[in-house]
């Protein structure tokens, strides 16, 4: 009797043929590179646990600035880093903080890029978290208004997006409602919607300047043992006005990324973390991984379990490997 089976092979018979059929693609328009910009001048420090990141002063923004469209990035996201810290995070919503000069400066030189502002307290905050504390609690309700203030400072700077990263409850509504009544109506929220309490976020508490002073984040992050609470989240955040869904991290939560892929017609962002950057890093100096393949086929896998946009610190570097193919 003559063996029956499926000849599957036929279609990986060539480098050609392979891209024929290819399912999955990463373009330059779907990284978003993340920026961290310090106060002071002259100020390109690399980051000691995120090796080919920087802290970056304002005046030598505009080379990376001139770099980052070099190589076809359309989007950045901003994260400051403000030497003077207080209780409620003030730096966070003064006209002159750190983000608003980067953003107006970015704005005014780049018009095109999108701008997109971390909205958060908790690099601005002396304890580090990301709300105001009473004793050893972070209190919710309070934390909203300032989140708001800070929003709509960041859209008067010109941010294109506003990106709330807190996880207070009802931070969506609360921006939301700051911003239409400040007259930016047509400001989108990329909400920080599924956002687990991750031992990956090491190196960006290194980088930020934001690691907690007392306690953590576990009363306001989620158990990275749930899934369904991902979608309470993502429903509250939608009912609440938000325009784009994160589920940060990226690489340990894809199934997360594939729930709300199958579930939200939303566009959906992975948030490829310091520590999945870091350990890639390390892993490629020591000669142990090809770090081209790895990154490109992690990205990939971001992009296959249904992220459109991705937020990496390998944006840089994936954008010149894309030009290269």
């Amino acid at each position: 009797m003559e063996l029956q089976f499926k000849r599957h092979r036929r279609l990986r018979q060539s480098a050609n043929m392979r891209a024929l059929v290819r399912e999955t693609y990463l373009h330059k328009e779907d990284l978003i590179y993340p920026l961290f910009i310090v106060e002071g001048e002259n100020i390109k420090n690399e980051v000691p646990s995120m090796p080919g990141v920087f802290h970056l002063s304002l005046d030598r923004l505009k080379a990376e600035m001139d770099e980052i469209v070099g190589l076809g990035l359309k989007s950045v996201i901003l994260f400051g880093v403000p030497v003077e810290k207080d209780a409620e995070g003030t730096g966070a919503y003064h006209n002159h903080g750190i983000v608003q000069q980067a953003t107006r400066f970015i704005k005014s030189h780049y018009p095109d890029m999108v701008v997109i502002a971390d909205t958060c307290l908790c690099e601005y905050t002396d304890h580090g978290h990301c709300g105001v504390v009473e004793g050893n609690k972070v209190l919710n309700d309070p934390s909203l208004n300032l989140l708001a203030k800070t929003a709509v400072s960041q859209a008067e700077a010109g941010a294109d997006i506003i990106a709330p990263s807190n996880m207070m409850d009802g931070f969506v509504a609360a921006i939301r409602k700051g911003l239409d009544e400040a007259g930016f109506e047509d400001v989108p929220i990329m909400s920080y919607a599924v956002k687990y309490s991750s031992s990956f976020y090491g190196p960006f508490r290194d980088a930020a300047d934001s690691t907690p002073q007392f306690g953590d984040r576990k009363t306001y992050q989620m158990d990275p043992a749930n899934r369904l609470e991902a979608f309470r989240e993502a429903e509250s955040d939608i009912e609440e006005g938000a325009d784009f869904l994160i589920v940060k991290p990226a690489l340990s939560y894809l199934d997360i990324v594939r729930d709300m892929r199958n579930e939200y017609k939303l566009p959906i962002v992975a948030y490829n973390v310091s520590g999945e950057y870091s350990m890639v890093k390390a892993a490629a100096l020591n000669g142990w991984v090809d770090e081209k393949a790895i990154v490109m086929e992690k990205l990939i896998s971001m992009k296959r379990a249904g992220a459109d946009l991705i937020i990496t610190y390998f944006a840089k570097d994936a954008a010149r490997w894309l030009s290269e193919q």
